[in-house]
């Protein structure tokens, strides 16, 4: 991995969000230049101004939406991979924000395929949806890359039209070996660095920083819980084999957990315990809210079978990581890019043994 990104020019568009950072991170570790495309800092703090990442990459301040500046990045820095992670990715600001949701997850993917059409060379782009791209049936099976895509909430209608227009870009013009593009769906990531708006681990981290119970309205409620890392080494690795291999070109891959890591609010809760005393919570049910529908469960078979991609850290190495890293922050005890560089450290080696 670290031979193919080095030297390497990659365009990270939503640098500055938690996934966008992680992923920057891991392509400052590997040699990579990066340049970093992203709107403006979505929340504070911010992992991406914690590890001043601006000082290691280009920082560029630009709305995807806004096609003629896309377009003039792209032919400056001629890029050789482009991942695309910008969008209006909260479903309940989808409600508040329907317009700005569309514009921004839909026209600013078209506009990246539009920027990508007329870059003159050869570039390889992994494009990140969701989850949600996926229309709802509330089914437990996990959902494969060939169902049924849409939704009925903003956000994941959004998701879902931007598939429909990058599965017409790569039918009509995406067919030559010069521009390989293919798309990337993960759902419930969880990390060190996220301080995103109605999340639990966030607002968790962010009670507990001062010294407050955190409310657990949906205790009971599970989830496919995810390591931010392994959905962005599933990326990359999609990108490699991408380069290499043009059969998959324009094709979908999940990126999820196994069955096993569907576990309650209140299992995580108590497993951050285990590592950081200040941990504490109350329980206060209430009815969930019209945009706190079922999370999709997905089948990653194909990214084992055809990428050789799966989870491996488990849920109790998952949750100690991600509390570790935030106990570290707030505890002050070590730089906080060094610590992250020895988590992804930590990850690679672990993502090794297991292979």
């Amino acid at each position: 991995m670290k031979n193919l990104f080095k030297n390497k020019t990659v365009i990270v568009t939503g640098h500055t969000g938690f996934k966008g950072s992680w992923l920057t991170l891991v392509l400052i570790n590997l040699g990579a230049r990066v340049v970093g495309i992203s709107n403006d800092i979505p929340t504070k703090p911010a992992f991406f101004q914690i590890l001043k990442l601006n000082k290691k990459i280009k920082d560029l301040r630009a709305d995807v939406r806004d096609l003629k500046i896309i377009k003039k990045i792209f032919k400056r820095y001629k890029p050789d991979y482009i991942f695309h992670l910008a969008a209006q990715s909260l479903v309940k600001q989808s409600f508040k924000y329907p317009v700005n949701t569309f514009t921004t997850n839909f026209v600013g993917t078209l506009n990246i395929l539009e920027s990508l059409r007329e870059l003159k060379k050869e570039c390889v782009s992994v494009i990140i949806t969701s989850d949600k791209s996926y229309k709802n049936f509330e089914i437990d099976r996990g959902y494969k890359e060939n169902d049924i895509l849409g939704g009925e909430d903003p956000y994941s209608a959004s998701k879902g039209s931007a598939e429909l227009v990058i599965q017409s870009y790569c039918n009509s013009f995406f067919k030559g070996d010069k521009k390989k593009i293919a798309v990337a769906r993960a759902g419930n990531v969880i990390g060190g660095g996220d301080w995103s708006k109605d999340r639990l681990v966030p607002d968790c981290m962010k009670s507990w920083s001062k010294r407050k119970k955190v409310i657990l309205r949906n205790p009971d409620a599970t989830r496919p819980w995810q390591h931010v890392l392994e959905a962005v080494f599933g990326y990359l690795t999609l990108a490699i084999k991408l380069s290499k291999n043009s059969k998959i070109r324009g094709e979908a891959f999940n990126f999820g957990p196994n069955n096993k890591d569907n576990k309650s609010v209140l299992n995580v809760v108590k497993e951050m315990k285990k590592s950081w005393k200040a941990v504490s919570w109350t329980i206060k049910k209430s009815r969930k809210a019209k945009y706190e529908s079922k999370l999709l469960k997905l089948n990653s078979n194909k990214a084992k079978l055809k990428l050789n991609w799966k989870t491996n850290l488990n849920f109790k190495e998952m949750i100690k990581m991600t509390t570790n890293w935030y106990k570290n922050f707030y505890e002050k005890k070590e730089n906080n890019f060094e610590f992250s560089i020895k988590q992804i450290l930590s990850y690679q080696k672990i993502n090794k043994n297991k292979k």
